[in-house]
């Protein structure tokens, strides 16, 4: 599933290929969305913005359409006249303008509300801070770690919790825990100041720098879309690299699982 990184860079991208122009098409695969086709033709999409994992996007009549792409769901780009690519995936929705057009695939997750409605969809409600939101700091992700919901569960899982802190997943986790040296079994009310601080700033950086990238370097069982060979790509340090070297100390990088998810460490700068 794509984390927090590749969501908004894929937001990025959708809203640079369609927002602001007039709707020439709109196409819902799902039967009780159909209603709403010929509403959209005419009006524009404000913005498209993740929240966590999921993308709303708003159009300029009062309402926006919730998604989520789960594990198999796919947005596709097209220039303006462009044919799609042939492909076994199951289109869902389309919308097209004279400038481009954006497709969604595979996707089963999809719905419309009325904007000022949206936010009482559960998946919303049951959100934590955004960890790509300027307004996040250090100092409230340090509160959110001591705070009676979440000091006494183990980092292993509290970093997945999308409650917690949503746009986190499991390369994130990683490398955060790498970045601020921490076993993952260690649970927040074990942590002093220090240590706490340090996870803070950690699940801050290392979500943003990844977001920052024009995407990932090459690694082992990433997808394609999610890589990049440029200079300035975001670089694992940990995850995906058991056997080898740890980047900082040489010891031999760990993996283990954590409930059915693979997680990687550094077994002597973690602890």
């Amino acid at each position: 599933m794509p984390e927090g990184p590749e969501i908004r860079r894929a937001a990025d991208r959708l809203a640079e290929a369609v927002a602001g122009e007039p709707i020439t098409r709109a196409m819902f695969a799902f039967p009780e969305l159909k209603r709403f086709e010929a509403d959209l033709v005419g009006r524009r999409i404000e913005s498209i913005v993740p929240r966590g994992k999921a993308l709303l996007t708003r159009f300029d009549h009062g309402w926006t359409m919730y998604s989520h792409n789960q594990l198999y769901g796919v947005w596709r780009v097209l220039a303006t006249g462009e044919q799609p690519r042939a492909t076994k995936r199951s289109l869902r929705v389309a919308f097209e303008t004279a400038r481009g057009a954006i497709r969604l695939y595979s996707a089963s997750d999809v719905s419309m509300w009325r904007s000022d409605e949206v936010e009482s969809h559960p998946f919303l409600q049951g959100l934590g801070p955004d960890v790509l939101d300027p307004a996040l700091d250090v100092a409230g992700v340090a509160a959110r770690l001591q705070s009676p919901a979440f000091r006494g569960r183990a980092l292993a899982s509290l970093l997945l919790d999308q409650g917690f802190l949503a746009g986190m997943g499991n390369y994130l986790r990683a490398e955060v825990l790498f970045a601020a040296g921490l076993r993952p079994e260690r649970r927040p009310k074990t942590l002093d100041a220090a240590a706490t601080a340090r996870l803070a700033q950690a699940l801050l950086d290392i979500p943003r720098h990844s977001y920052a990238t024009r995407g990932i370097a090459p690694a082992e069982r990433m997808r394609e879309d999610y890589l990049t060979d440029t200079s300035d790509a975001f670089r694992f340090q940990v995850f995906g690299r058991d056997g080898q070297p740890c980047p900082a100390c040489g010891t031999r990088i760990e993996r283990i699982r954590s409930g059915s998810r693979r997680l990687y460490l550094c077994p002597a700068c973690q602890s």
